[in-house]
């Protein structure tokens, strides 16, 4: 059993969901720089997570992506959390 969990472990990228500073304030994981620039979005010169989300939707509008439609899921919750005063 030690064996499997360890082979588990190992399996797991942990580091592709950890939060990047990309400038501009803007964080995002490896993951969703990836399906980003799957799909040509120039989250650099965009100047906060809001802007990449509606781009996104603007995309996600137009053709089923399930990939984009789920960091779009994980962007969404981020900016909400950030926007909500506590």
């Amino acid at each position: 059993m030690d064996d499997y969990i360890k082979e588990v472990a190992n399996e797991l990228d942990l580091k592709s969901n950890f939060l990047e500073d990309i400038g501009n304030g803007i964080f995002l994981s490896k993951k969703e720089i990836e399906i980003l620039n799957k799909y040509n979005i120039d989250y650099k010169n965009k100047n906060s997570l809001k802007s990449i989300l509606l781009e996104i939707e603007d995309i996600l509008n137009e053709e089923e992506l399930e990939d984009l439609d789920l960091i779009s899921e994980s962007i969404a919750e981020r900016v909400y959390y950030n926007d909500t005063n506590k």
